[in-house]
Formats: C-alpha cells, sequence, structure tokens
C-alpha cells in the first residue's frame, strides 16, 4: 500500500510552521501515519509502540526505518493522535485507510 496518498490530507491537518523560528523539525507525517496503523491494529499502548518498534525488525520494516533511526517517543505519538483528533481528520483518514485495504481485497482487522 502507497502510504503517500495520505500526505497532502495529513499535511493540511496538522498544518506545521514552515521551520523559520527553528526546533527540532517534526517527524515525517507519513511515518507517524503508519506508527499509528501499528499501534491501533495491535491495539498498543504509546510506551509499548516505542518499545515495539525498536524491538521488531518487521515494524521496522513497516515503517522503512532502520536499527539506528530515531524513533518517536510515546508522548510525540500522543500528540500526533491528539492533533489528528482535534483537527477532525483521524476518523476520515482510517475510513480511507479501511477502504483502500478492502478494495484491494484484506479485511483490516485488529491484531
Amino acid at each position: 500500500m502507497d502510504f503517500e496518498v495520505f500526505r497532502p490530507d495529513l499535511e493540511q491537518a496538522l498544518a506545521y510552521s514552515d521551520g523559520s523560528k527553528g526546533g527540532r523539525a517534526p517527524f515525517d507525517p507519513v511515518l507517524m501515519s503508519k506508527i499509528l496503523v501499528i499501534q491501533t491494529l495491535n491495539n498498543l499502548s504509546g510506551e509499548r509502540t516505542e518499545y515495539l518498534i525498536n524491538d521488531r525488525l518487521s515494524f521496522m520494516r513497516f515503517l522503512g526505518s532502520g536499527l539506528s533511526d530515531r524513533v518517536p517517543d510515546a508522548k510525540t505519538l500522543w500528540l500526533f493522535r491528539e492533533r489528528l483528533t482535534q483537527a477532525g481528520a483521524i476518523e476520515r483518514l482510517f475510513d480511507r485507510f479501511d477502504a483502500t485495504l478492502r478494495n484491494a481485497g484484506y479485511l483490516p482487522m485488529s491484531g
């Protein structure tokens, strides 16, 4: 599945600043949405999600990350989900994700 199709909706909902004021750059919104998929399908807490991304090669492969890549912490995951929820985008994004899976012949279920 190509998660890049979600990028325009994510960027619109998140409305990150241009970075001119400095600070650490945010994690890629597509990466963060993939992490939300892992977290939701496996019914994981933020802390457990952070741990398992660092522990499981299958999660790293799904995210397209390597052993030495930075992983968002539980608070960052919570803030990302909260920001999408406040923008009213999280339900719409997950509905679109489920529809895309169904159209590809898969039945989305929790793990």
